[in-house]
Protein backbone atom coordinates (compact mmCIF):
# COMPACT_ATOMS: atom_id res chain seq x y z
CA UNK A 1 0.00 0.00 0.00
CA UNK A 2 1.65 3.10 -1.25
CA UNK A 3 0.14 5.48 0.03
CA UNK A 4 -3.06 5.89 2.75
CA UNK A 5 -5.85 8.45 1.89
CA UNK A 6 -8.83 7.10 3.75
CA UNK A 7 -9.24 5.79 7.48
CA UNK A 8 -10.30 2.17 6.68
CA UNK A 9 -6.97 1.96 5.21
CA UNK A 10 -4.56 1.82 8.36
CA UNK A 11 -5.44 -1.98 9.51
CA UNK A 12 -4.57 -3.18 6.21
CA UNK A 13 -1.28 -1.47 6.35
CA UNK A 14 -0.78 -2.91 9.54
CA UNK A 15 -1.01 -5.85 8.08
CA UNK A 16 1.41 -5.56 5.57
CA UNK A 17 3.94 -3.75 7.16
CA UNK A 18 3.64 -5.15 11.15
CA UNK A 19 1.34 -7.71 10.91
CA UNK A 20 0.52 -7.84 15.23
CA UNK A 21 -1.00 -10.50 17.51
CA UNK A 22 -2.23 -8.43 19.42
CA UNK A 23 -3.56 -5.11 17.64
CA UNK A 24 -6.09 -4.47 19.87
CA UNK A 25 -5.94 -6.31 23.12
CA UNK A 26 -8.68 -5.53 26.70
CA UNK A 27 -9.34 -6.91 29.43
CA UNK A 28 -12.47 -9.73 29.89
CA UNK A 29 -13.33 -11.74 32.84
CA UNK A 30 -9.91 -10.92 34.16
CA UNK A 31 -7.48 -12.11 31.26
CA UNK A 32 -5.83 -9.97 28.60
CA UNK A 33 -7.68 -10.83 25.28
CA UNK A 34 -6.16 -10.03 22.28
CA UNK A 35 -7.17 -9.52 18.96
CA UNK A 36 -4.94 -9.83 16.25
CA UNK A 37 -4.39 -7.37 13.08
CA UNK A 38 -6.40 -10.33 10.74
CA UNK A 39 -8.97 -11.09 13.05
CA UNK A 40 -9.34 -7.06 13.26
CA UNK A 41 -9.69 -6.57 9.50
CA UNK A 42 -11.94 -9.91 8.83
CA UNK A 43 -14.50 -8.76 11.80
CA UNK A 44 -14.94 -5.07 10.01
CA UNK A 45 -15.26 -7.05 7.05
CA UNK A 46 -18.23 -8.99 8.58
CA UNK A 47 -19.74 -5.74 9.83
CA UNK A 48 -19.40 -4.24 6.73
CA UNK A 49 -20.97 -7.10 5.03
CA UNK A 50 -23.79 -6.49 7.96
CA UNK A 51 -24.81 -2.97 7.42
CA UNK A 52 -24.97 -3.36 3.56
CA UNK A 53 -27.07 -6.57 4.56
CA UNK A 54 -29.00 -4.04 6.50
CA UNK A 55 -29.38 -1.54 3.74
CA UNK A 56 -27.06 1.08 4.59
CA UNK A 57 -26.22 3.02 1.41
CA UNK A 58 -23.00 5.17 1.33
CA UNK A 59 -23.98 8.64 3.30
CA UNK A 60 -25.98 7.04 5.92
CA UNK A 61 -25.06 7.67 9.75
CA UNK A 62 -24.49 4.84 12.27
CA UNK A 63 -23.66 5.78 15.55
CA UNK A 64 -21.11 4.29 18.19
CA UNK A 65 -21.68 4.75 21.93
CA UNK A 66 -19.39 2.87 24.23
CA UNK A 67 -18.61 3.76 28.74
CA UNK A 68 -14.59 2.11 27.99
CA UNK A 69 -12.44 1.80 24.73
CA UNK A 70 -12.63 -1.74 23.48
CA UNK A 71 -11.34 -3.30 19.94
CA UNK A 72 -15.47 -4.01 19.50
CA UNK A 73 -15.19 0.13 18.58
CA UNK A 74 -12.42 0.16 16.36
CA UNK A 75 -13.87 -2.72 14.57
CA UNK A 76 -17.22 -1.26 13.83
CA UNK A 77 -15.21 2.34 13.54
CA UNK A 78 -14.02 0.20 10.32
CA UNK A 79 -17.04 -1.62 9.68
CA UNK A 80 -19.11 1.71 9.14
CA UNK A 81 -15.88 3.33 7.07
CA UNK A 82 -15.85 0.59 4.58
CA UNK A 83 -19.33 0.93 3.21
CA UNK A 84 -19.12 4.78 2.70
CA UNK A 85 -21.69 5.43 5.76
CA UNK A 86 -20.42 8.46 8.22
CA UNK A 87 -19.60 7.22 11.73
CA UNK A 88 -20.59 9.40 14.69
CA UNK A 89 -19.05 8.87 18.10
CA UNK A 90 -20.78 9.94 20.93
CA UNK A 91 -20.07 10.38 24.12
CA UNK A 92 -21.22 8.09 26.85
CA UNK A 93 -22.05 10.70 29.69
CA UNK A 94 -24.15 12.78 27.81
CA UNK A 95 -27.75 12.91 28.80
CA UNK A 96 -30.77 11.66 27.49
CA UNK A 97 -32.01 14.81 25.71
CA UNK A 98 -28.64 15.09 24.17
CA UNK A 99 -28.95 11.80 23.05
CA UNK A 100 -32.52 12.55 21.32
CA UNK A 101 -31.26 15.75 19.95
CA UNK A 102 -28.00 14.08 18.17
CA UNK A 103 -29.59 11.18 16.85
CA UNK A 104 -32.26 13.48 15.33
CA UNK A 105 -29.87 15.68 14.17
CA UNK A 106 -27.40 13.66 12.44
CA UNK A 107 -30.39 11.06 11.14
CA UNK A 108 -28.67 8.07 12.99
CA UNK A 109 -29.93 5.03 11.46
CA UNK A 110 -28.25 2.60 13.83
CA UNK A 111 -26.63 2.47 16.91
CA UNK A 112 -24.56 0.43 18.42
CA UNK A 113 -24.02 0.61 22.45
CA UNK A 114 -21.58 -0.99 24.91
CA UNK A 115 -23.58 -1.71 27.69
CA UNK A 116 -27.64 -2.36 29.51
CA UNK A 117 -26.39 1.37 30.67
CA UNK A 118 -26.65 3.03 27.66
CA UNK A 119 -29.00 0.91 25.68
CA UNK A 120 -31.37 1.97 28.28
CA UNK A 121 -30.69 5.53 27.78
CA UNK A 122 -31.18 4.91 24.20
CA UNK A 123 -33.65 2.93 24.23
CA UNK A 124 -35.70 5.41 26.50
CA UNK A 125 -35.39 8.28 23.25
CA UNK A 126 -35.32 5.48 20.06
CA UNK A 127 -39.40 6.73 19.54
CA UNK A 128 -38.75 9.69 19.49
CA UNK A 129 -36.05 9.58 16.84
CA UNK A 130 -37.55 8.68 13.64
CA UNK A 131 -34.60 7.96 11.31
CA UNK A 132 -33.52 4.92 13.95
CA UNK A 133 -33.96 1.70 13.00
CA UNK A 134 -32.34 -0.33 16.11
CA UNK A 135 -30.26 -0.19 19.07
CA UNK A 136 -27.12 -3.21 19.65
CA UNK A 137 -25.11 -3.69 22.07
CA UNK A 138 -21.64 -5.53 22.55
CA UNK A 139 -22.34 -7.12 25.57
CA UNK A 140 -25.68 -9.11 26.86
CA UNK A 141 -28.22 -6.35 27.27
CA UNK A 142 -31.96 -7.56 28.26
CA UNK A 143 -34.26 -6.14 24.97
CA UNK A 144 -31.07 -5.27 22.87
CA UNK A 145 -30.18 -6.75 19.87
CA UNK A 146 -26.42 -8.14 20.11
CA UNK A 147 -23.58 -6.66 17.49
CA UNK A 148 -22.68 -9.83 16.50
CA UNK A 149 -26.36 -9.78 14.66
CA UNK A 150 -24.97 -7.22 12.33
CA UNK A 151 -22.40 -9.62 11.53
CA UNK A 152 -25.34 -11.92 10.27
CA UNK A 153 -26.87 -9.96 8.57
CA UNK A 154 -24.36 -9.93 6.10
CA UNK A 155 -24.24 -13.92 5.44
CA UNK A 156 -25.62 -13.38 1.85
CA UNK A 157 -23.46 -10.74 1.24
CA UNK A 158 -20.52 -10.91 -0.68
CA UNK A 159 -17.25 -9.18 0.05
CA UNK A 160 -17.03 -7.93 -3.55
CA UNK A 161 -20.08 -5.58 -2.50
CA UNK A 162 -17.68 -4.41 0.26
CA UNK A 163 -14.63 -4.12 -1.99
CA UNK A 164 -16.57 -2.03 -4.62
CA UNK A 165 -18.00 0.01 -1.84
CA UNK A 166 -14.15 0.96 -0.80
CA UNK A 167 -13.27 1.61 -4.34
CA UNK A 168 -16.10 4.39 -4.22
CA UNK A 169 -14.82 6.09 -1.32
CA UNK A 170 -12.91 9.47 -1.80
CA UNK A 171 -10.68 10.87 0.40
CA UNK A 172 -12.57 14.07 0.44
CA UNK A 173 -15.70 12.22 1.54
CA UNK A 174 -17.43 12.73 4.57
CA UNK A 175 -15.92 10.40 7.53
CA UNK A 176 -17.15 11.23 10.87
CA UNK A 177 -19.77 13.09 12.83
CA UNK A 178 -18.41 14.85 16.11
CA UNK A 179 -21.04 16.29 18.22
CA UNK A 180 -18.76 19.28 19.97
CA UNK A 181 -20.95 19.78 23.04
CA UNK A 182 -19.54 23.43 23.81
CA UNK A 183 -19.47 25.53 26.94
CA UNK A 184 -22.75 27.16 25.59
CA UNK A 185 -25.52 26.08 23.62
CA UNK A 186 -26.53 23.02 21.83
CA UNK A 187 -23.86 20.42 20.31
CA UNK A 188 -22.07 21.26 16.76
CA UNK A 189 -21.92 18.32 14.64
CA UNK A 190 -18.41 18.70 12.90
CA UNK A 191 -18.02 17.21 9.82
CA UNK A 192 -14.50 15.55 9.09
CA UNK A 193 -13.40 14.51 6.16
CA UNK A 194 -10.87 11.01 5.41
CA UNK A 195 -8.80 13.45 4.49
CA UNK A 196 -9.05 15.79 7.46
CA UNK A 197 -7.59 12.90 9.57
CA UNK A 198 -5.62 10.71 7.79
CA UNK A 199 -3.32 13.92 7.06
CA UNK A 200 -3.58 14.28 10.64
CA UNK A 201 -2.05 11.45 11.36
CA UNK A 202 0.61 11.78 8.98
CA UNK A 203 1.75 15.17 9.96
CA UNK A 204 2.01 13.67 13.46
CA UNK A 205 4.14 10.92 12.20
CA UNK A 206 7.69 12.54 12.91
CA UNK A 207 6.85 13.93 16.74
CA UNK A 208 6.30 10.46 18.11
CA UNK A 209 9.44 8.09 18.72
CA UNK A 210 7.92 4.57 19.06
CA UNK A 211 7.52 1.73 16.90
CA UNK A 212 5.71 -1.53 16.10
CA UNK A 213 7.82 -2.96 19.31
CA UNK A 214 5.87 -0.59 21.60
CA UNK A 215 2.68 -0.97 23.94
CA UNK A 216 -0.05 1.88 24.09
CA UNK A 217 -2.43 1.81 26.98
CA UNK A 218 -5.58 3.55 25.60
CA UNK A 219 -7.88 4.98 28.32
CA UNK A 220 -9.34 8.83 27.00
CA UNK A 221 -13.04 8.59 25.30
CA UNK A 222 -11.84 7.53 21.89
CA UNK A 223 -15.35 9.18 21.23
CA UNK A 224 -13.19 12.10 21.53
CA UNK A 225 -11.29 13.16 17.96
CA UNK A 226 -8.06 13.28 20.10
CA UNK A 227 -7.43 9.77 20.88
CA UNK A 228 -9.33 8.20 18.24
CA UNK A 229 -6.86 10.02 16.23
CA UNK A 230 -3.89 8.81 18.29
CA UNK A 231 -5.25 5.19 17.61
CA UNK A 232 -5.03 5.59 13.57
CA UNK A 233 -1.32 6.70 14.41
CA UNK A 234 -0.81 3.72 16.43
CA UNK A 235 -2.13 0.99 14.00
CA UNK A 236 -0.10 2.89 11.37
CA UNK A 237 3.07 2.08 13.09
CA UNK A 238 2.57 -1.11 14.60
CA UNK A 239 1.93 -0.08 18.25
CA UNK A 240 0.09 -2.43 20.35
CA UNK A 241 -3.00 -1.11 21.85
CA UNK A 242 -4.14 -1.91 25.30
CA UNK A 243 -7.70 -0.81 26.09
CA UNK A 244 -8.02 0.20 30.50
CA UNK A 245 -10.87 -1.62 32.01
CA UNK A 246 -11.95 1.97 33.22
CA UNK A 247 -10.43 5.42 34.38
CA UNK A 248 -10.93 4.12 37.64
CA UNK A 249 -8.17 0.78 37.02
CA UNK A 250 -5.46 3.11 34.76
CA UNK A 251 -3.03 2.27 37.81
CA UNK A 252 -3.51 -0.92 37.95
CA UNK A 253 -3.41 -1.63 34.61
CA UNK A 254 -0.38 0.67 33.73
CA UNK A 255 1.63 -1.92 36.05
CA UNK A 256 -0.19 -4.89 34.02
CA UNK A 257 0.64 -3.26 30.53
CA UNK A 258 3.90 -1.44 31.65
CA UNK A 259 3.30 0.45 28.11
CA UNK A 260 5.10 2.56 26.24
CA UNK A 261 3.69 5.43 25.40
CA UNK A 262 -0.69 6.87 26.46
CA UNK A 263 -2.23 9.57 26.05
CA UNK A 264 -3.54 11.92 29.27
CA UNK A 265 -5.38 15.46 29.89
CA UNK A 266 -4.13 17.39 32.14
CA UNK A 267 -6.43 16.68 35.54
CA UNK A 268 -5.25 13.51 35.23
CA UNK A 269 -1.26 14.35 35.20
CA UNK A 270 -2.61 16.78 37.78
CA UNK A 271 -4.06 13.72 39.74
CA UNK A 272 -0.98 11.67 39.14
CA UNK A 273 1.09 14.50 40.43
CA UNK A 274 -1.13 15.37 43.80
CA UNK A 275 -0.71 11.17 44.30
CA UNK A 276 2.71 11.41 44.41
CA UNK A 277 3.39 14.39 46.81
CA UNK A 278 0.44 12.98 49.11
CA UNK A 279 2.87 9.66 49.51
CA UNK A 280 5.85 11.99 50.01
CA UNK A 281 4.17 14.04 52.83
CA UNK A 282 3.65 9.95 54.62
CA UNK A 283 7.41 9.88 54.74
CA UNK A 284 9.27 10.88 57.76
CA UNK A 285 12.64 11.97 58.37
CA UNK A 286 15.54 11.46 55.82
CA UNK A 287 12.58 9.99 53.34
CA UNK A 288 10.72 12.84 53.40
CA UNK A 289 13.35 15.17 53.16
CA UNK A 290 14.88 13.63 50.09
CA UNK A 291 11.45 13.08 48.50
CA UNK A 292 10.67 16.74 48.73
CA UNK A 293 14.77 18.26 47.42
CA UNK A 294 14.01 15.75 44.58
CA UNK A 295 10.67 17.59 43.91
CA UNK A 296 12.35 20.85 44.28
CA UNK A 297 15.33 19.89 42.16
CA UNK A 298 12.73 18.89 39.38
CA UNK A 299 10.90 22.57 39.46
CA UNK A 300 13.99 24.19 38.51
CA UNK A 301 14.42 21.71 35.53
CA UNK A 302 15.57 23.34 32.43
CA UNK A 303 15.74 21.32 28.47
CA UNK A 304 17.97 23.83 27.29
CA UNK A 305 20.78 23.13 30.17
CA UNK A 306 21.70 23.42 33.82
CA UNK A 307 25.27 23.36 35.48
CA UNK A 308 26.95 20.46 36.06
CA UNK A 309 26.47 20.67 39.66
CA UNK A 310 22.63 20.92 38.90
CA UNK A 311 22.86 17.61 36.47
CA UNK A 312 24.61 15.99 39.61
CA UNK A 313 22.14 16.51 42.06
CA UNK A 314 19.52 15.31 39.50
CA UNK A 315 21.27 12.10 39.01
CA UNK A 316 21.09 11.22 42.83
CA UNK A 317 17.28 12.44 42.67
CA UNK A 318 16.49 10.19 39.43
CA UNK A 319 18.19 6.85 40.93
CA UNK A 320 16.92 7.62 44.76
CA UNK A 321 13.71 9.20 43.79
CA UNK A 322 12.27 9.52 40.37
CA UNK A 323 13.07 5.88 39.61
CA UNK A 324 10.02 4.71 42.07
CA UNK A 325 7.68 6.98 39.89
CA UNK A 326 8.91 5.20 36.78
CA UNK A 327 8.21 1.77 38.76
CA UNK A 328 4.24 3.11 39.49
CA UNK A 329 4.38 3.96 35.55
CA UNK A 330 5.27 0.39 34.63
CA UNK A 331 8.79 0.82 34.06
CA UNK A 332 8.97 1.61 30.08
CA UNK A 333 7.18 4.76 29.40
CA UNK A 334 8.98 6.28 27.36
CA UNK A 335 6.28 9.32 26.82
CA UNK A 336 3.17 10.69 27.79
CA UNK A 337 0.85 12.87 25.48
CA UNK A 338 -0.90 15.85 26.77
CA UNK A 339 -4.14 17.78 25.03
CA UNK A 340 -7.12 19.06 25.70
CA UNK A 341 -6.54 21.79 27.56
CA UNK A 342 -3.33 23.60 29.29
CA UNK A 343 -1.01 22.13 31.08
CA UNK A 344 0.92 24.00 33.93
CA UNK A 345 4.39 23.90 33.07
CA UNK A 346 5.62 23.27 36.43
CA UNK A 347 4.05 19.90 35.98
CA UNK A 348 6.07 19.62 32.60
CA UNK A 349 9.31 20.72 34.41
CA UNK A 350 8.79 18.14 37.30
CA UNK A 351 8.01 15.24 34.87
CA UNK A 352 11.04 15.96 32.10
CA UNK A 353 13.12 16.05 35.50
CA UNK A 354 11.95 12.59 36.29
CA UNK A 355 12.66 11.50 33.21
CA UNK A 356 8.79 10.89 32.15
CA UNK A 357 8.73 13.33 28.99
CA UNK A 358 5.02 14.61 28.27
CA UNK A 359 4.92 16.04 24.66
CA UNK A 360 2.03 18.74 24.93
CA UNK A 361 0.21 19.65 21.84
CA UNK A 362 -2.49 21.72 21.02
CA UNK A 363 -5.64 21.48 18.87
CA UNK A 364 -9.38 21.16 18.52
CA UNK A 365 -12.02 18.79 16.94
CA UNK A 366 -12.90 21.35 13.97
CA UNK A 367 -8.47 20.72 13.40
CA UNK A 368 -9.43 16.91 13.54
CA UNK A 369 -7.69 17.75 15.86
CA UNK A 370 -3.53 18.61 16.12
CA UNK A 371 -1.97 21.71 14.95
CA UNK A 372 1.30 21.66 17.15
CA UNK A 373 2.70 19.53 19.66
CA UNK A 374 6.11 19.32 21.42
CA UNK A 375 8.74 16.59 19.89
CA UNK A 376 12.08 14.96 21.38
CA UNK A 377 13.12 15.36 17.80
CA UNK A 378 14.99 18.74 16.30
CA UNK A 379 15.04 20.50 19.40
CA UNK A 380 11.53 20.36 19.11
CA UNK A 381 10.64 21.08 22.88
CA UNK A 382 9.99 23.81 24.71
CA UNK A 383 8.26 24.00 27.87
CA UNK A 384 5.15 26.45 28.58
CA UNK A 385 4.24 26.27 24.88
CA UNK A 386 2.05 23.62 22.93
CA UNK A 387 5.38 23.04 20.55
CA UNK A 388 6.06 23.35 16.91
CA UNK A 389 3.03 23.35 14.03
CA UNK A 390 2.71 20.45 11.38
CA UNK A 391 4.50 20.73 8.46
CA UNK A 392 1.45 20.42 6.54
CA UNK A 393 -0.62 23.04 8.95
CA UNK A 394 -0.56 26.83 8.94
CA UNK A 395 -0.63 28.95 11.75
CA UNK A 396 -1.21 32.73 11.80
CA UNK A 397 -1.76 34.88 14.24
CA UNK A 398 -4.44 37.74 14.12
CA UNK A 399 -2.68 40.95 13.91
CA UNK A 400 -5.61 42.71 15.91
CA UNK A 401 -7.25 40.39 18.25
CA UNK A 402 -3.98 37.95 18.62
CA UNK A 403 -6.29 35.10 18.00
CA UNK A 404 -4.77 31.64 16.28
CA UNK A 405 -5.88 30.99 13.06
CA UNK A 406 -5.45 27.94 11.24
CA UNK A 407 -5.39 26.59 7.82
CA UNK A 408 -4.52 23.04 6.54
CA UNK A 409 -6.19 19.88 4.84
CA UNK A 410 -6.91 18.53 9.05
CA UNK A 411 -9.44 22.02 9.02
CA UNK A 412 -13.02 20.75 9.12
CA UNK A 413 -15.38 20.70 6.59
CA UNK A 414 -18.17 22.67 8.76
CA UNK A 415 -20.73 22.28 10.99
CA UNK A 416 -23.43 20.20 9.80
CA UNK A 417 -26.59 21.90 8.89
CA UNK A 418 -25.26 24.92 10.16
CA UNK A 419 -23.81 27.24 7.55
CA UNK A 420 -24.41 30.29 9.71
CA UNK A 421 -21.86 28.53 12.32
CA UNK A 422 -19.71 27.37 9.62
CA UNK A 423 -19.10 31.11 8.15
CA UNK A 424 -18.64 32.29 12.07
CA UNK A 425 -14.94 30.52 12.38
CA UNK A 426 -14.01 29.63 8.75
CA UNK A 427 -13.36 33.09 7.10
CA UNK A 428 -13.90 33.76 2.99
CA UNK A 429 -9.89 33.02 2.80
CA UNK A 430 -10.34 29.60 4.62
CA UNK A 431 -8.54 30.50 7.62
CA UNK A 432 -10.34 28.80 10.92
CA UNK A 433 -10.61 31.04 13.78
CA UNK A 434 -9.58 28.84 16.95
CA UNK A 435 -10.58 31.25 19.58
CA UNK A 436 -7.69 30.87 21.02
CA UNK A 437 -5.04 33.64 21.84
CA UNK A 438 -1.30 32.64 21.33
CA UNK A 439 1.90 34.19 20.36
CA UNK A 440 4.90 32.18 18.99
CA UNK A 441 7.94 32.22 21.08
CA UNK A 442 11.48 31.69 19.18
CA UNK A 443 9.39 32.03 15.56
CA UNK A 444 9.09 28.09 16.19
CA UNK A 445 6.88 27.60 19.47
CA UNK A 446 3.42 28.17 19.69
CA UNK A 447 2.20 29.48 22.93
CA UNK A 448 -1.42 29.90 24.08
CA UNK A 449 -1.96 33.09 26.05
CA UNK A 450 -5.27 33.02 26.57
CA UNK A 451 -9.16 32.20 25.23
CA UNK A 452 -10.44 34.97 23.57
CA UNK A 453 -14.26 34.76 25.00
CA UNK A 454 -12.95 33.83 28.25
CA UNK A 455 -10.70 37.09 29.15
CA UNK A 456 -12.28 39.44 31.12
CA UNK A 457 -12.16 43.05 32.24
CA UNK A 458 -12.48 44.16 35.97
CA UNK A 459 -14.70 47.27 36.62
CA UNK A 460 -10.66 49.20 36.84
CA UNK A 461 -10.42 48.17 33.10
CA UNK A 462 -7.50 44.93 33.68
CA UNK A 463 -7.40 41.98 31.37
CA UNK A 464 -7.74 38.59 33.08
CA UNK A 465 -6.94 35.61 31.46
CA UNK A 466 -9.30 33.13 34.40
CA UNK A 467 -8.08 29.84 32.55
CA UNK A 468 -4.24 30.34 33.06
CA UNK A 469 -5.03 31.48 37.08
CA UNK A 470 -7.03 27.85 37.18
CA UNK A 471 -4.56 25.72 36.06
CA UNK A 472 -2.26 27.16 38.73
CA UNK A 473 -4.15 26.64 41.53
CA UNK A 474 -5.37 23.10 40.57
CA UNK A 475 -1.79 22.22 41.62
CA UNK A 476 -2.33 22.34 45.27
CA UNK A 477 -3.51 18.58 45.92
CA UNK A 478 -6.26 20.82 48.81
CA UNK A 479 -8.24 22.01 45.13
CA UNK A 480 -10.16 20.27 42.85
CA UNK A 481 -11.81 22.63 40.69
CA UNK A 482 -11.97 26.15 40.27
CA UNK A 483 -13.62 29.06 38.75
CA UNK A 484 -12.23 32.04 38.47
CA UNK A 485 -15.02 34.82 37.89
CA UNK A 486 -14.90 38.84 37.96
CA UNK A 487 -16.22 40.22 34.65
CA UNK A 488 -16.70 44.27 35.34
CA UNK A 489 -16.13 43.91 39.29
CA UNK A 490 -13.81 45.57 41.24
CA UNK A 491 -11.39 42.53 41.55
CA UNK A 492 -11.36 38.96 40.69
CA UNK A 493 -13.00 36.39 42.70
CA UNK A 494 -13.58 32.44 42.66
CA UNK A 495 -15.21 29.28 43.24
CA UNK A 496 -13.47 26.91 45.06
CA UNK A 497 -14.41 23.40 44.79
CA UNK A 498 -12.28 21.19 47.11
CA UNK A 499 -10.35 17.44 46.68
CA UNK A 500 -12.55 16.54 49.52
CA UNK A 501 -10.87 13.52 49.82
CA UNK A 502 -7.76 15.25 50.95
CA UNK A 503 -9.47 17.72 52.75
CA UNK A 504 -11.31 15.72 54.61
CA UNK A 505 -7.92 13.24 55.72
CA UNK A 506 -6.69 17.27 56.85
CA UNK A 507 -9.57 17.90 59.22
CA UNK A 508 -9.40 14.54 60.67
CA UNK A 509 -5.77 14.74 62.00
CA UNK A 510 -6.72 18.80 62.79
CA UNK A 511 -9.60 17.07 64.80
CA UNK A 512 -11.90 18.93 62.77
CA UNK A 513 -15.71 17.07 63.01
CA UNK A 514 -17.18 16.26 59.79
CA UNK A 515 -20.65 15.05 59.12
CA UNK A 516 -20.87 16.08 55.75
CA UNK A 517 -19.45 18.27 52.97
CA UNK A 518 -21.86 21.22 53.84
CA UNK A 519 -20.70 21.25 57.36
CA UNK A 520 -16.76 20.62 56.42
CA UNK A 521 -17.00 23.51 54.29
CA UNK A 522 -17.85 26.21 56.49
CA UNK A 523 -15.56 25.53 59.43
CA UNK A 524 -13.74 28.27 59.78
CA UNK A 525 -10.37 26.60 60.45
CA UNK A 526 -10.99 24.71 56.60
CA UNK A 527 -11.96 27.63 54.75
CA UNK A 528 -8.63 29.75 56.63
CA UNK A 529 -6.58 26.27 54.82
CA UNK A 530 -7.86 27.05 51.19
CA UNK A 531 -7.31 30.56 51.32
CA UNK A 532 -3.67 29.32 52.48
CA UNK A 533 -3.59 27.34 49.31
CA UNK A 534 -5.39 29.53 46.87
CA UNK A 535 -2.75 32.07 48.15
CA UNK A 536 0.32 30.14 47.41
CA UNK A 537 -0.12 30.59 43.89
CA UNK A 538 -2.18 33.60 43.89
CA UNK A 539 1.25 35.48 44.81
CA UNK A 540 2.55 34.46 41.43
CA UNK A 541 -0.13 36.76 39.62
CA UNK A 542 -0.02 40.81 39.19
CA UNK A 543 -1.38 42.34 41.90
CA UNK A 544 -4.35 43.53 39.74
CA UNK A 545 -5.24 39.40 39.06
CA UNK A 546 -5.44 38.08 42.34
CA UNK A 547 -8.55 36.20 43.69
CA UNK A 548 -9.39 38.41 46.76
CA UNK A 549 -12.36 36.75 47.59
CA UNK A 550 -13.65 32.92 47.51
CA UNK A 551 -16.52 30.65 48.60
CA UNK A 552 -16.09 27.08 48.97
CA UNK A 553 -18.16 24.16 47.04
CA UNK A 554 -20.07 21.70 48.87
CA UNK A 555 -19.93 19.40 45.56
CA UNK A 556 -17.99 18.81 42.39
CA UNK A 557 -18.99 20.20 39.40
CA UNK A 558 -20.17 17.15 36.92
CA UNK A 559 -20.76 16.40 33.58
CA UNK A 560 -24.22 14.84 34.34
CA UNK A 561 -25.51 18.20 36.21
CA UNK A 562 -24.47 20.32 33.13
CA UNK A 563 -21.68 21.94 34.55
CA UNK A 564 -18.71 20.24 32.30
CA UNK A 565 -18.84 19.10 28.91
CA UNK A 566 -17.24 16.07 28.06
CA UNK A 567 -13.95 16.80 28.04
CA UNK A 568 -14.39 18.11 31.25
CA UNK A 569 -14.34 21.70 30.22
CA UNK A 570 -16.29 24.21 32.65
CA UNK A 571 -19.56 25.53 31.29
CA UNK A 572 -18.66 29.00 32.84
CA UNK A 573 -22.47 30.31 32.50
CA UNK A 574 -24.66 27.01 33.35
CA UNK A 575 -21.87 27.09 36.76
CA UNK A 576 -22.43 31.19 37.24
CA UNK A 577 -26.49 30.61 36.71
CA UNK A 578 -26.16 28.04 39.38
CA UNK A 579 -24.33 30.02 41.74
CA UNK A 580 -25.29 33.44 41.16
CA UNK A 581 -26.10 34.23 44.61
CA UNK A 582 -22.77 33.26 45.66
CA UNK A 583 -21.32 35.90 43.07
CA UNK A 584 -23.74 38.01 44.51
CA UNK A 585 -22.52 37.53 47.94
CA UNK A 586 -18.60 38.25 46.95
CA UNK A 587 -18.93 41.46 45.45
CA UNK A 588 -22.00 42.47 47.67
CA UNK A 589 -24.92 42.49 45.18
CA UNK A 590 -28.17 42.59 45.41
Amino acid sequence: MSKITRLFEFPYYQLEKYPNDDALVSKVNGKWVKVSTQEYIDKANSISRGLIGLGIEPGDKVAVISTTNRPEWNICDIGILQTGAVSVPVYPTITEEDYEYILNHAEVKYCIVSDEGLFNKVNAIKGKVSSLKEIYAFEDVKGAKSWTEIMDAGENVDQAKVEERKDNVKTTDLASFIYTSGTTGLPKGVMLTHENIVSNVMGSLDRVPVDYKAKALSFLPVCHIFERMILYLYQYLGVSIYFAESIDTIGDNIKEVKPNVFSAVPRLIEKVYAKIVAKGEELSGIKRKLFFWALDLGLEYDLRGKSSYYKFKLGIARKLIFSKWHEALGGNLELIVSGSAALESSLMRVFYAADIPIYEGYGLTETSPVISVNSAFNDGIRIGTVGKVLKNVDVKIDDETGEILVKGPNVMKGYYKDEEKTKEVIDASGWFHTGDKGTFVENNFLKITGRIKQIFKTSGGKYVSPELMENKFKLSPFIEQVMVIGEYQKHPAAFVVPSFEKLTEWAKAEGISNNSNKELVSNEMVIAKINDELNKYNKEFAKWEQVKKIEILDREWTIEDGELTPTLKLKRNVIMENYDHLFKKIYDLK
